[in-house]
């Protein structure tokens, strides 16, 4: 008799605890729970099989979602049918065509970041301010906040533990001395800086949320205001001072100097700025 595959509250527990188990981003086991809890909800009781996948990979596409997209709802079953061992059912992804520039509604640019942490500190918080400049001064991951500790900052780095690897994130002078003053002022004798009233670690939602509503104060748009922004930015600026890839690539910790290349693309803006300056129109 033939094994069938449901998609159940049981099968998605052993999902999450696979993932789990593979040490995944939080964040990343989080989005992949709800968008295989959605295809169940998609196939409504209908057999899961390859051709009901394929039928959803049509449905997505349909509905407008952007090709990007929709690859990462596919790589969420794909993932899900390898850990229950129903790997005939995993489907391919769309074929993109690589970009040459980034969107220029999404880049944050060096001058927006500096109005958004001025603004932080005029309008009092200092929290966020200081969060803003750490996360864009060292390029870390918002995850990765949490290894910003009164002890690293005294030896000005920080060792990052993630997926099985560490490295290590150097501190500038600054940095240390903005965030053990602001360490004092708040009374955290060691363990993590950015912390709420209770002692708790800042969420990425929390972060969000806050830099959107201080977005609006300070008139940036909404689609450039997420935290992973401020890392790019980060990684442009490093590039422009260094020109080294494969140096930047190690301080973000990328395992593919590939996934840093997108990180560097300029905008159509820039791009054409580049072509004018080739002078090959007489």
């Amino acid at each position: 008799m033939k094994k069938k595959l449901e998609i159940n509250e049981q099968n998605i527990c052993r999902f999450e605890k696979k993932m789990r188990q593979e040490e995944r981003e939080p964040s990343t086991i989080e989005m992949y729970l709800r968008i295989v809890r959605n295809f169940g909800v998609w196939a409504d009781g209908r057999v899961i099989n390859k051709e009901t996948v394929l039928e959803w990979k049509s449905a997505l596409t349909e509905q407008g979602y952007c090709p990007s997209t929709v690859n990462s709802m596919l790589a969420a079953v794909n993932k899900f049918f390898a850990c229950m061992g129903f790997d005939k059912y995993k489907v391919r992804y769309l074929r993109l065509q690589r970009r040459v520039f980034s969107h220029p509604g999404r880049e944050l640019t060096k001058q927006e970041y500096n109005t958004l942490v001025e603004t932080a500190y005029r309008t009092g918080n200092e929290r966020l301010g200081l969060l803003m400049e750490t996360i864009c001064a060292t390029g870390i991951r918002v995850s990765e906040v949490k290894y910003i500790t009164v002890e690293a900052v005294r030896k000005g780095m920080a060792e990052v533990a993630l997926k099985g690897k560490i490295r290590t994130i150097l501190l500038s002078n600054k940095l240390c001395r903005k965030l053990l003053k602001y360490a004092g002022k708040q009374k955290i004798a060691s363990g993590e800086i950015f912390i709420t009233r209770s002692g708790k670690g800042l969420s990425r939602k929390f972060i969000w949320a806050e830099m959107k509503r201080l977005g609006r104060q300070a008139g940036i748009a909404g689609s450039k205001l997420f935290p992973h922004n401020l890392r790019h930015l980060f990684a442009r600026t490093f590039y422009q001072v260094s020109r080294d890839v494969v140096k930047l690539a190690n301080v973000l910790g990328h395992a593919s100097i590939e996934t840093t290349r997108i990180y560097l693309m300029t905008t159509g803006k820039e791009y054409a700025r580049q072509l004018n300056r080739l002078g090959l129109v007489l």
